[in-house]
């Protein structure tokens, strides 16, 4: 199958045209559409690869893959019917609060691209310096208005111009700002040579969703199976694009590249499969992967901005693939299901043995003992675990998946109690609220950290049911549980994500700004001093420019390893941007402590850093800012650390400056 996938992008790729291969368990094909958000790049390469490879004929389905013009507005193009399924961004949820009954089927990318470009006008040009500038902001771009707000911008104070789509425009200054890709645009600048900033919604904790995959509900009502099947193979497509990007470019550039596009090279697409990997974050998720969790935190940063109601509902937005196969509510039933065999085997045996007068027809015994062997069947092939204990908790069953799950066979595991699982992890307390509720006769469900034979710990989601007499005594315990290691860890991964940078893995703005207030209280409980240091990379960007992304960002990653290293494990480094570093260091004693410090920091980034047989020199410019000589709250210390160092910029770099009331107006 590989090797026929590679002969068909090849025959492809060379312009032959292919005929339908004919497959004697083909199905009708169905004509539908999908809306791109953009002209055709690699940001869409799954729906190209979804299509030419055959996975859309596959599921039935013929597709028309539309590029989107601009201005076209995606949403309102599958809203009224002109196509099926679009890519959108995650301000779907705002479109599904204006009325417009979107649903999201599977996010591509996990990182949204959505960014602001400046051009840059001097080294030490902040997200602040572009208040009152020319601005082109394209159309549902809200989650770039959610970043300005959050960082104080008043989007009234920018001259907003109605975006041309033209780069030339910023490039030849006739504009300051613009809404842009991280896929595109900054790679076209550094061709051209021009300085610019990027400034994105990340740096201040708004991390969004990108390149949604979306249908209508009418969509979902009228053509169920159609759209499981157009997702499923889009993802496969997904799959195979990002495992063979090369063919994958040659692909776009032989059949979706217009011809005489002289901007779309096989240079740019690598760099924008480059970007688009990164933002898909497939090592760690699987393409498609939608958290609810995730979608509330949008909706609440949403809300928190006023753009949506708080407690936005979002359980007919998010799509659910397998609606019919709900583990939860199947754990729930097959928990009564057992007890219900219980019961229904307890009548059985009383018939037989005790009760032969009963008035029972044989018939009806026979669907009773069938009821009974489904119900068997059903535990015995559950792919969930299920145990059966008596009431004093000592095993007598065990199904085949719980031998799968422990590594214990059930001769291991009857005649022993569950505590043989605990891995010692699982809080006392939850075992108290456990007992508690089962001691009542009441279900209980939760989650347990267990340990399997071999010494692995693992979640559990577990739900535990009482099984009682006739009198109302408990009898059994039937408890039903499934591995959840998975989706905790992938859970646990996302929460790190939002609060952590994820190039360097130092703490975001939204983190260290947490630590900031919390060492601020500290300070004041205690009658403490604290430093709050604002470091800027000198001579940063042309490295980046002339040796590449790959080498800015390992630079990057080692200046962060330095910092950390001369810093105490109670101190914090963070990083807020590009090149922009924060650090806040507990109990100081005074300014010049902290100075020392600093000069420390200062001198590590002034080594040269080794890169790929390259030795590269960059220095820093240092700002401190002391609680509480210089401010008492984060607002008051963030724009001294600020001001002063620009001082330090200003005074030829490579410098460390404590605020002096002179450097900037009071606050």
């Amino acid at each position: 199958m590989k090797l026929h996938r590679q002969l068909l992008l090849s025959l492809l790729c060379l312009g032959l045209p292919l005929l339908p291969v004919s497959i004697a368990h083909a199905k009708a094909v169905e004509k539908v559409r999908l809306q791109l958000k953009w002209t055709h790049a690699f940001q869409f390469a799954g729906y190209y690869a979804a299509k030419e490879l055959g996975y859309y004929r596959e599921a039935g389905l013929d597709v028309d893959i539309k590029e989107a013009l601009p201005g076209l507005d995606v949403v309102d193009e599958v809203v009224a019917g002109n196509a099926e399924y679009g890519v959108g961004t995650s301000s779907l949820l705002l479109s599904r609060k204006a009325g417009k009954p979107v649903v999201a089927l599977a996010v591509i990318f996990q990182h949204s691209p959505m960014i602001l470009i400046a051009r840059r006008d001097s080294d030490a040009q902040t997200v602040h310096d572009i208040i009152g500038k020319r601005i082109m902001l394209e159309h549902q771009s809200q989650e770039l208005l959610a970043y300005m707000k959050r960082e104080g911008i008043p989007f009234e104070q920018f001259k907003n111009i109605e975006h041309s789509f033209k780069l030339e425009d910023l490039i030849d200054k006739k504009v300051d700002v613009i809404s842009a890709y991280l896929t595109n645009e900054p790679f076209r600048l550094g061709l051209a040579g021009v300085a610019y900033n990027i400034y994105t919604p990340r740096s201040v904790g708004i991390d969004f969703y990108g390149d949604n995959l979306f249908t209508s509900e009418k969509e979902i009502k009228t053509h169920s199976e159609r759209v499981k099947a157009f997702r499923a193979a889009s993802l496969r497509g997904w799959e195979y694009a990002m495992n063979h990007q090369e063919e994958i470019i040659d692909l776009i550039l032989q059949r979706y590249t217009r011809p005489g596009n002289t901007e779309n090279t096989k240079e740019f697409f690598h760099y924008e499969a480059a970007q688009t990997s990164y933002l898909l974050s497939r090592d760690m998720i699987a393409v498609g992967y939608m958290n609810i969790g995730r979608w509330r935190h949008i909706a609440d940063t949403y809300a928190e901005l006023g753009m949506l109601p708080a407690h936005f509902p979002l359980e007919e937005f998010v799509y659910d693939p397998n609606p019919d196969v709900n583990l939860v509510w199947f754990y729930f039933w097959s928990a009564g299901a057992i007890v219900f065999a219980g019961i229904v085997g307890g009548a059985a045996v009383y018939i037989f043995r005790v009760n032969r007068r009963l008035a029972l027809s044989l018939d009806k015994i026979r669907k009773n003992e069938l009821r009974l062997s489904l119900l068997s069947s059903a535990i015995e092939h559950s792919p969930a675990s299920v145990m059966i204990t008596d009431a004093d908790s000592v095993i007598e069953y065990v199904n085949p998946h719980f031998t799968r799950e422990t590594g214990y066979p059930s001769d291991e595991a009857i005649g022993k109690k569950p505590n043989m699982l605990q891995s010692g992890q699982t809080d006392a307390t939850t075992y108290q609220e456990m007992w508690t509720q089962l001691l009542r006769g009441e279900v209980w469900a939760g989650e347990l950290i267990n340990r399997r034979k071999n010494g692995e710990v693992y979640w559990e989601e577990a739900r535990i049911a009482p099984v009682k007499d006739d009198s109302g005594k408990t009898t059994h315990y039937v408890a039903v549980k499934v591995d959840v290691s998975e989706r905790k860890l992938a859970n646990d991964r996302l929460a790190y994500m939002a609060h952590h940078d994820s190039l360097t893995n130092l703490p975001n703005r939204t983190l260290f700004f947490e630590r900031l207030a919390q060492g601020l209280a500290l300070a004041k409980r205690n009658m403490t001093r604290l430093a709050l240091m604002y470091i800027d990379l000198d001579r940063f960007k042309p490295i980046n420019d002339s040796f590449g992304h790959s080498v800015g960002d390992l630079l990057l990653q080692q200046a962060a390893e330095r910092m950390k290293s001369c810093l105490r494990d109670s101190d914090t480094v963070g990083r807020i941007g590009g090149d922009e570093f924060v650090a806040l260091t507990l109990n100081v004693s005074d300014g010049q402590s902290a100075c020392l410090l600093a000069e420390k920091i200062r001198a590590a980034l002034g080594q040269p850093f080794h890169i790929a047989d390259n030795a590269h020199i960059v220095s820093c410019s240092i700002g401190i800012a002391i609680y509480p000589d210089h401010g008492t709250t984060e607002i008051e210390l963030s724009k001294r650390a600020d001001f002063a160092m620009y001082a330090a910029k200003a005074g030829g770099r490579d410098q460390v400056r404590l605020y002096q009331a002179n450097m900037g107006d009071a606050l």
